[in-house]
Order: structure tokens, then C-alpha cells, then sequence
């Protein structure tokens, strides 16, 4: 959704980027270019002017004159001022004293209100809680069934004592739903109400009246963020009208201009609580105006990162694989990098992932192209594979390539590709474990292994190479000689021949090859 807000800041701050000191017109430049990208993504106009004023007074201000790099201390001014208009600080939920809580939900038609009411039920029951869902919704057509789904796939208990469909009174359910979540020891009660095509009398005195029977805790205002302005002209009618303590934001996935996530918390004066960013229950998560800013800024998510590792991956399993890995690259097998796999495929989608790391908003366009499928393709081809195999790999030649092939629906050669990939991680992975650094690069100081690398390096370098050819030509042909040797080297040990690293003695002939030669 703040794609195109990230990338017009990119390229604004890219301008400033070589610069010693900043000078008034540098500093009115951007401002122009951070207004405009504010207002191309249908921020409000009272909030810009407003961000911008403070842009401005603090970029003239001692704290960017007496900066070592000014480019960057504008980011740090934009990143906190963008905090600023997204809230602050992250406002955690207020649970009572003495159970249930009460959380109710209001908004209008159509901007996912009983989808998100099962998200958060889902999110609740994975911080410990135990949640109920309650149709309060009895004018939409289904929205009682479609309440009791969403509870279903939860995993949550769903209070639903009317059919709906225009047949119920749903201030006696929302009052009844308290006493029932007593009995039956539910502390979290989820209200999920009816909305409107837009705001009306009717909408706000329900509203009132199930606030009034039920005296919520929290009342969670669900603004689809992909209707722009209007949101956020919703958002204070609503406030002035009922009151509402906090906002949920919905449907943040999608491609609209992101203006009203932007606009609705300074607008409001009320804090955005929780953003919803997808069709499945995961997707699902308090809204942290730092790592929101972070984002539109293109610095990435590190600490969502973390923390949806720390809930996929157990420390035990982790550690397990370390000390595996720290015996030699032999012990990682191709069952340890399937658990691998299917663990990280557990987080969520890979393209979402990747974009919580910092800098990949440039490779913005090659994460879109990945084709989620190919995890799922790679599970295959190793499942598709005997436990001797998936144990030693070394020993897949060109007949178990093409029956691992047909058994998992691809290629001969993506299934050697795979075997060929699965070698150079483990190496890497085991040189990690050990301390050694990254293949390729030197290594830490203080390491095992730091030291090794640069006397190896000196040695290679006293040692005298082979002379090339003064002439271009020649020299060309001699390279190409070179690598068409060392390729022949990898395809020997891909078709189960000793490569350069492995032991002659180990090496074994294809049975079609041991039947031509003459007994012993």
C-alpha cells in the first residue's frame, strides 16, 4: 500500500545524499517533494501542512547544521515525525480487572469487521487468552453464519443465540453474552456489531445502546484503508457521534493509496491498535508506529522478523540444528533442510518476509515475480526421495535423478540443481557454525578460523601462477579452456563421479557400468 509513498521518499532522499551542509533552498526541495508524495498518496491536507511545518523548522534547526551527514539526519527527522502522525507510541489493549473484558467492534459495511473479529480472536487465543465471539450483526444476510465459521477456524468459542437475518434483538445478545462468558469461564468477549453503507441515526443509536448494555473496555473502531478520505470523514462522525478508544485498520494489503492509515490517527486523535494485512488468520498484528514508519521508509521490519521467528521456530530445535551443524557439514541432511524449510514457509509468505528486511524496497520488483510455488516444488523433489538418499545425497546419480524427477512432477535438471544448491548452503551454513564467517569473505578478528584465512591467502600469493598469454586472443581461449575443465569437474561429481572434493575411495560405479567390466 506504501509503495509508491516509499519510492517517491527514496529518490527525494537520494538527492540529498554527497551533500556537506544543507542550504535553505536544499531544504525547501525536499519538503516540496515529501509534500507532494504525502498528497499523491491521499494523505490528509491539514495533517500534511502540519508535517511538513515541523519538517521544516527542525531540518533549519541547529540539530541538522551541526550534523556530520545532514542527509541522513533528515530521514531521522522524517522517520520520527512520520511516527508522530501514525501515533507514537503502540498502544497494547486494556484488559479489566475482573474478567471478561468487553472489546466491541463498529465500522461500516463491508470494511471486514466479522472476518476481523476471528483474527483477533485467533491472535487473543495465542497470547493465552480465552475469546468470545458474539453475532451482535443480525441485519446482514449470513452474518451470524459467517461468524460461526470464522470462530470455527479460530479455534474460538462463538456466542450466536439468534439466527439473524433481520430476527433478534442484538442489545439483549451483547448483554447476555457477558453473563455467558462468566459462566463458561470466557475472559475476552468480542462484539462484533452491525454496520451501514454509511453513517446513519439508526447505525449510531444501536451502537450507543450495545455500548451502553455492555460497557465496553475497549471500543475498536474497523477502517478499511483502502477508501481513502472518506475514512477518515467516517472516523470522526463516528467518534463524535458514539466514541470509539482505538482503530483497527483493514485490508492494509491491498494496492489503494495509504493515506488514511496516515491521516486517521492525528485526525482522530485516537491510535491505530491493530492492522489486519491479509486473508488469513496470521495475518494479523498490533500496529507499531516505529516499524511502520521504518517500512515507508524503506528500512525494513527487522523486529517483526524476529518476532514471528521467535513464534515459528522453538530455541530447542534451533539449537539442535547448531550443534549439528557444528560437527561438519555431513550431519545436515536434506530431512534437516526440509524441517528448515517448511518452518520459515510456517511465518508466512516469503515475499512478505523478505520486505521486512532492510534495503529490499530496490528489489521491490523481483520479490513481487517470486513464485511462492517454488518451496513447494523443492518439498516435493525431496520427498519424492528415499531416506538414504535425503541421508547421503552423494549417492543420487543419473537413474534415481530421473525417478526422483517423475515422482515429484519436474525436471532432471531441477532435481540436480537442487542437490547442487543443497551442497553449497550446508557448506556455508557449517562454516557459519563454526565461526568462520561467509564463504568467500574474511574472517571476524577473534574468530576461529580469522586468522587461517589471511596466512592461506598470503601463502597463495607467493606461490606463482600460471603465466597467461600477452595476447588477447589467445588468452581468451585459454580462459575458456579453464572453465570448461572445471565444469566437466562439477558435472563428473553431479552425475555421481568424484568431484574435486570428494574421495576417490568413496566413489562407486553406476551398476550399468559395473555389469560391462570383466569379473574379477
Amino acid at each position: 500500500m506504501f509503495d509508491t509513498l516509499s519510492d517517491r521518499l527514496a529518490s527525494t532522499f537520494k538527492n540529498l545524499r554527497g551533500k556537506g551542509r544543507l542550504s535553505e533552498a536544499d531544504i525547501d526541495a525536499t519538503a516540496r517533494e515529501i509534500r507532494i508524495a504525502l498528497l499523491e498518496a491521499d494523505v490528509a491536507l491539514p495533517v500534511v501542512r502540519a508535517f511538513i511545518k515541523q519538517v521544516k523548522e527542525r531540518a533549519q534547526g541547529a540539530e541538522v547544521s551541526r550534523a556530520l551527514n545532514p542527509a541522513q539526519q533528515v530521514i531521522k527527522i522524517v522517520n520520527e515525525e512520520l511516527q508522530g502522525i501514525l501515533g507514537g507510541e503502540t498502544r497494547q489493549l486494556r484488559f479489566a480487572k475482573h474478567p471478561p473484558t468487553v472489546i466491541m467492534l463498529a465500522g461500516l459495511q463491508g470494511a471486514g469487521k466479522t472476518t476481523l473479529a476471528g483474527k483477533l480472536g485467533h491472535w487473543l487465543k495465542g497470547k493465552g487468552h480465552a475469546p468470545l465471539l458474539v453475532a451482535c450483526d443480525l441485519q446482514r444476510p449470513n452474518a451470524v453464519n459467517q461468524l460461526s465459521v470464522v470462530a470455527e477456524r479460530a479455534g474460538v468459542g462463538v456466542y450466536a443465540p439468534e439466527p439473524g437475518n433481520g430476527v433478534g434483538d442484538p442489545v439483549k445478545v451483547a448483554k447476555d453474552s457477558v453473563e455467558h462468558a462468566r459462566t463458561k469461564q470466557y475472559d475476552v468477549v468480542i462484539v462484533d456489531t452491525a454496520g451501514r453503507l454509511g453513517i446513519d441515526q439508526e447505525m449510531m443509536r444501536q451502537a450507543a445502546d450495545i455500548r451502553d448494555a455492555v460497557r465496553p473496555d475497549e471500543v475498536l473502531f474497523v477502517v478499511d484503508a483502502m477508501i481513502g478520505q472518506d475514512a477518515v470523514n467516517t472516523a470522526e462522525a463516528f467518534r463524535d457521534g458514539v466514541g470509539f478508544d482505538g482503530v483497527v485498520l483493514s485490508k492494509l494489503d491491498g494496492d489503494a493509496r495509504g493515506g488514511a492509515a496516515l491521516s486517521i490517527a492525528q485526525v482522530t486523535g485516537r491510535q491505530i491498535m491493530f492492522a489486519s494485512n491479509g486473508e488469513k488468520l496470521d495475518d494479523f498484528d498490533a500496529f507499531h508506529p516505529d516499524r511502520m514508519a521504518s517500512r515507508i521508509l524503506g528500512m525494513g521490519d527487522v523486529l517483526s522478523l524476529i518476532e514471528k521467528a521467535e513464534q515459528t521456530f522453538s530455541q530447542q530445535e534451533a539449537e539442535k540444528m547448531a550443534a549439528k551443524l557444528a560437527k561438519g557439514p555431513k550431519e545436515f541432511t536434506l530431512d534437516d533442510f526440509l524441517a528448515q524449510m517448511e518452518q520459515v514457509r510456517k511465518m508466512g509468505s516469503i515475499s512478505k518476509l523478505l520486505g521486512m528486511m532492510p534495503g529490499m524496497g530496490q528489489l521491490k520488483d523481483q520479490i513481487n515475480d517470486l513464485d511462492e510455488r517454488d518451496v513447494d516444488r523443492t518439498a516435493a523433489i525431496i520427498k519424492s526421495m528415499t531416506p538414504g538418499e535425503r541421508h547421503d545425497p552423494t549417492i543420487i546419480n543419473g537413474s534415481r535423478r530421473a525417478r526422483i524427477a517423475r515422482g515429484s512432477g519436474v525436471d532432471v535438471s531441477a532435481v540436480k540443481s537442487l542437490v547442487e544448491r543443497f551442497f553449497e548452503a550446508r557448506k556455508m551454513m557449517s562454516r557459519m557454525a563454526q565461526g568462520g564467517g561467509m564463504p568467500g569473505m574474511p574472517g571476524m578478528p577473534g574468530m576461529p578460523g580469522g586468522g587461517a584465512g589471511k596466512k592461506k591467502a598470503k601463502q597463495q600469493k607467493k606461490g606463482k601462477g600460471k603465466r597467461q598469454s600477452g595476447n588477447p586472443m589467445k588468452r581468451r581461449q585459454e580462459e575458456q579452456a579453464a572453465a570448461d575443465r572445471r565444469a566437466a569437474g562439477d558435472e563428473g561429481a553431479a552425475f555421481g563421479l568424484p568431484g574435486a572434493g570428494q574421495d576417490p575411495g568413496d566413489f562407486e560405479l553406476p551398476k550399468e557400468f559395473r555389469d560391462l567390466l570383466p569379473p574379477k
